[in-house]
């Protein structure tokens, strides 16, 4: 009993995975909230997933084999399991995070976004991840954000609250390098302060500056609105790929 406990505490505690698990689990994760008819998947439906030209960044190129290692390593940590089909002719997979991890449903779809699509700012993060779980403003993003942020499985380049700061997940293995850069208490860093003179400054300098902040907020809600348009039309076009490979998985079957 208390070896399977510590086995669990393990589990728990995972926070790094290779390029291969990353991109993986994502496109679980990422199929499970947005083709939940389709999930779980089949290895040739995950290895489509993940070399995918839509909502990828970079573009794989993983062969069968390669993914179907990567899903056979997180199934040793726990991180995703097999299930057969009812005819049990086809292996399928699903992910475990739900099982390992108490993250909320937003968090999830924080984490898959950035494992998908790497470092980006706060507004393309809320228009992607929004496909997935609705969140609604950036200051909902932030507060679920800091949760992770807390936790350290993700990194910023300055405070959440700052507007054009970059983010991205914290999951990168040692020798990758990536956190360069990004420190994930930067949360933390004070706000830069200016000295002022004993005279007042004139009042149409401080309403210029209000209009500055008020124009970028307009801008930055706009740009999260058409990520969010852009990722939903590519949301259609996933959809319309899995069921033609499902088409032709049919035919090949019945041909069988």
């Amino acid at each position: 009993m208390n070896d399977a406990t510590q086995e669990e505490k393990e589990l728990l505690q995972i926070s790094e995975l290779s390029k291969p698990q990353r991109r993986v689990l994502g496109v679980l994760l990422e199929k499970a909230f947005t083709t939940p008819d389709q999930y779980p998947l089949t290895l040739k439906a995950v290895t489509t997933g993940c070399n995918q030209k839509s909502n990828r960044d970079p573009v794989s190129h993983y062969s069968e084999t390669q993914v179907y290692e990567a899903l056979e390593s997180l199934r040793e940590i726990g991180l995703v399991a097999v299930v057969h089909s009812d005819s049990g002719r086809t292996e399928r997979y699903r992910h475990y995070m739900r099982h390992r991890f108490n993250f909320t449903e937003p968090q999830l779809a924080i984490l898959t976004e950035l494992w998908l699509r790497g470092r980006q700012t706060m507004g393309e993060l809320r228009g992607r991840a929004s496909r997935m779980v609705p969140i609604e403003t950036l200051e909902e993003l932030r507060a679920e954000f800091k949760g992770l942020l807390d936790q350290k499985y993700v990194q910023s380049n300055g405070s959440i609250e700052r507007r054009g700061i970059e983010v991205d997940h914290n999951w990168y293995k040692e020798n990758e390098g990536k956190t360069l850069g990004f420190d994930s208490s930067a949360e933390h860093e004070p706000e830069e302060t200016t000295t002022t003179s004993v005279a007042s400054p004139p009042t149409t300098a401080v309403s210029s500056n209000s209009d500055l902040v008020a124009l970028k907020d307009a801008v930055e809600r706009l740009q999260s609105d058409n990520q969010q348009l852009s990722q939903q039309v590519d949301s259609i076009t996933e959809v319309v790929e899995q069921l033609k490979q499902q088409l032709a998985d049919l035919r090949q079957e019945l041909g069988s």
